[in-house]
């Protein structure tokens, strides 16, 4: 993906808007458009099964109703050829969440067994038995997506595109790993043998057990990566970019045995990302992506995003340490990066101020060239955070609205490695002030990333 153009966006989740819901993203998108942000990126929009994280979902697939509209109309008569095109996944998500239901929420692994190994003859008759409910779930992702396709119409009219984000991994009690379990690397009584994760880092001492199974890779070659080159047709279909959470899984993932409790004892075992993104370029051409390459990130991982043209990450936050190579200082950050002052993992700017020890908030107004600490706000020293991301070399500027609000630690979006508290902040409209659009359309205007980005 080129990022020949200068550019900045807003990262925000559908539901940290006023309603929760997409029901005022018209709304959202006009002040995108006052703002002169060309830009929306999101977290991934699929249905979390457990707690409201979106990165652990039902499905690679569907999206989650709750973020749509329950009023939206559409003609049914265009589901038919609609379900014809997305049967490969449609059909067994319907079944998946239809069965949970009646089973009270459990995971497909501890549903009977000719439902759990899918017995041909037992899926036939419940189709038949179940066909109302079926439709249901069916018809609810065919509004979705009739829905979201004049929502992108109207951000393309107003000069947004729409950033998408998906997780490199799939849940284990998801649809997709239930429907094709030679796919993943699971026993005979279809639990994952290894899970996935990160080693111990800047975010978890112990690391991250996501418990994701790990995919297998030798299957998916064998078909030229099918599902993968679905999955991401089908992220293409919503999204003008997409960024690929965990990208340096695709050259080497951290490998933990199922029954270690924490991350610690893992290894990496290398990818096939390499043929994987072949694969789909073959297909597509120019692959819209953006690669997460936070962390630790090895030069075959660097290796592989040049190999395809993708743009990689950085965040102001990790770059006020005493190394001159880290990349996330702002004079290291080249063109084909996305430039953020945090993600939706980091605390906020103003959060993560506060926390900060006296002499590391010293040494960030210096970095910043703000001067002695005592002389600036913390509010000061945010707006430099931004302005330094807005006028870095990165093609695409990308700010929290947090960061934008001058909001603290209460808005922090997800602490990694912890369970409650996380994905539940909103703003308010009120919280907007009314200058707010045009303040940031001069600043946009002054780091030269006001209007439309480039069109690849």
């Amino acid at each position: 993906m080129n990022l020949d153009k200068r550019c900045a966006g807003l990262l925000l989740h559908p539901t940290s808007l006023p309603s929760g819901t997409l029901e005022d993203a018209g709304r959202w998108l006009d002040f995108l458009q006052a703002a002169g942000v060309s830009i929306w990126q999101m977290l991934p929009l699929g249905l979390p099964l457990t707690g409201l994280s979106p990165y652990q979902c039902a499905s690679a697939f569907a999206v989650n109703p709750a973020l749509f509209p329950a009023t939206s109309r559409v003609d049914m008569r265009r589901f038919s050829p609609w379900h014809r095109s997305q049967a490969h996944w449609l059909d067994d998500y319907a079944r998946f969440i239809v069965i949970k239901a009646q089973r009270q929420g459990a995971p497909w692994t501890d549903w009977p067994l000719a439902l759990r190994d899918r017995d041909p003859a037992t899926l036939a008759a419940f189709d038949r038995a179940h066909g109302d409910a079926l439709r249901e779930v069916m018809h609810t992702q065919f509004r979705a997506a009739v829905f979201w396709r004049e929502l992108r119409a109207e951000a393309a009219q107003r000069g947004v595109k729409l950033f998408g984000d998906m997780p490199i991994f799939v849940a284990h009690d998801s649809a997709d790993v239930w429907a094709k379990r030679e796919l993943f690397l699971l026993d005979a009584d279809g639990q994952p043998s290894v899970v996935a994760g990160v080693p111990p880092d800047y975010f978890s001492e112990t690391g991250q057990r996501w418990g994701n199974p790990h995919y297998n890779w030798a299957a998916m070659q064998a078909d030229n990566f099918a599902w993968w080159r679905a999955r991401l047709a089908a992220h293409f279909e919503w999204f003008d970019w997409v960024r690929i959470d965990h990208f340096r899984g695709l050259a080497a993932a951290w490998t933990v045995p199922a029954n270690e409790p924490t991350a610690i004892h893992g290894q990496w075992v290398p990818s096939p990302g390499a043929e994987l993104l072949q694969a789909v370029a073959d297909e597509m051409g120019e692959l819209p992506l953006v690669a997460e390459d936070l962390g630790v990130i090895t030069p075959d991982v660097t290796t592989l995003r040049h190999q395809f043209g993708l743009p990689g990450m950085a965040v102001l936050q990790f770059a006020f340490d005493a190394h001159a190579d880290n990349p996330h200082k702002p004079e290291n950050v080249m063109l084909d990066t996305v430039y953020y002052t945090g993600t939706h993992d980091n605390d906020t700017a103003l959060g993560w101020l506060r926390a900060l020890p006296h002499s590391a908030r010293q040494h960030v107004c210096w970095q910043l060239g703000l001067g002695e600490a005592e002389t600036v706000s913390d509010e000061q020293i945010a707006d430099a955070m931004i302005r330094t991301v807005l006028h870095s070399r990165a093609a695409l500027a990308m700010l929290p609205l947090q960061d934008v609000l001058h909001l603290g630690s209460a808005a922090r979006m997800n602490t990694p490695g912890t369970e409650n508290g996380n994905w539940t902040w909103r703003f308010d409209w009120a919280d907007l002030p009314a200058d707010l659009a045009p303040r940031l359309l001069q600043q946009l205007q002054h780091s030269d990333r006001c209007g439309p980005p480039d069109s690849s």
